[in-house]
């Protein structure tokens, strides 16, 4: 039955970090903004219309929506939330998270190439370039928690958190900051794209939706936000654990998440192209740093 409440709280966790996104973007700038949940307006408005499909496109196309959606889905069921259980949990299932996400990227990789479109093959270029950069990042981040606990399942893994020292709050505050730069990467965000341009030569995820109509678009943004969600929980999880944990913490914790992207978001300007591989590589430093500070806390190494 805890399962169930994790799952149901995740879900609503994901409907409500665009809408924070949104919100807080809207008010650093000074506007009051569209309405908190427009997004499951477009949604809606999405979710009526058919889909349309190009001549040179085949069943990997017409399959990706389904596949990302279903591998993120499956993979937020791993996730407890505070001190409620996942509904899965078995040894080893944070490596199966990183590929289950790691899946859903391949078939829109796939999919975007089998368009024929020069514009969608360079966007899943850079997907497939960001994604090798980022994967380590988040495998570091995984790696760091089950140094750290001695375990290799989420649910153990947390509970596991609450005996550690005091010393190893900095690693969990560490993996917090390295996953939500991990979370701007996944989801195509400010600075690395932006979601609300339409200028083909500069794009990375849009780019290789736009061939996408009706429902499976909706399947497609569903998925992003199930992403989102999927990783802030890991985030709040690791600091929540480590003092208070329960639900309400997490979800607090996730939703500040959001707002620290939105305000990212806001005082940001997008990079140069050239530049987001060094900025997706020094994430990936940051989370070996981690992953190291981690193993001297754990074994009492004196350095000196």
């Amino acid at each position: 039955m805890d399962g169930i409440v994790s799952l149901v709280l995740l879900l609503f966790l994901a409907m409500l970090m665009p809408g924070v996104i949104n919100r807080v973007r809207a008010r650093m700038a000074g506007r009051r903004g569209v309405r908190f949940f427009q997004h499951l307006y477009n949604i809606n408005t999405l979710m009526q219309k058919g889909a349309v499909y190009s001549p040179t496109t085949g069943i990997i196309f017409r399959m990706a929506p389904a596949v990302a959606l279903g591998a993120t889905f499956t993979a937020l069921l791993m996730l407890p939330l505070g001190t409620n259980g996942a509904l899965l949990s078995f040894d080893g299932d944070i490596v199966l998270f990183a590929y289950l996400l790691a899946l859903g990227r391949t078939a829109l990789i796939l999919a975007a190439m089998e368009t024929g479109s020069s514009f969608e093959g360079m966007g899943a270029s850079r997907e497939a370039l960001y994604g090798a950069f980022a994967e380590p990042a988040l495998l570091l981040a995984a790696g760091t928690l089950a140094l750290a606990t001695g375990q290799t399942s989420f649910a153990r893994i947390f509970t596991a958190e609450g005996d550690l020292a005091p010393q190893m709050l900095i690693v969990m505050v560490l993996i917090l900051y390295v996953i939500i730069k991990l979370i701007i990467v996944e989801t195509g965000r400010i600075p690395v794209d932006d979601p609300r341009t339409h200028l083909e030569l500069t794009m990375v995820h849009e780019v290789m939706i736009l061939d996408y109509t009706g429902v499976d678009l909706a399947l497609l943004h569903a998925s992003e936000w199930l992403k989102s969600a999927a990783l802030a929980t890991v985030a709040a999880n690791a600091v929540a654990a480590a003092f208070a944990y329960n639900p309400l913490t997490v979800l607090a914790l996730a939703l500040g998440q959001s707002a620290v992207i939105g305000v990212v978001e806001s005082i940001q300007a997008r990079n140069k192209l050239a530049r987001n591989a060094t900025y997706i590589l020094t994430i990936t430093a940051l989370a070996f740093v981690v992953f190291m500070l981690a193993y001297v806390l754990t074994h009492n190494i004196t350095i000196g």
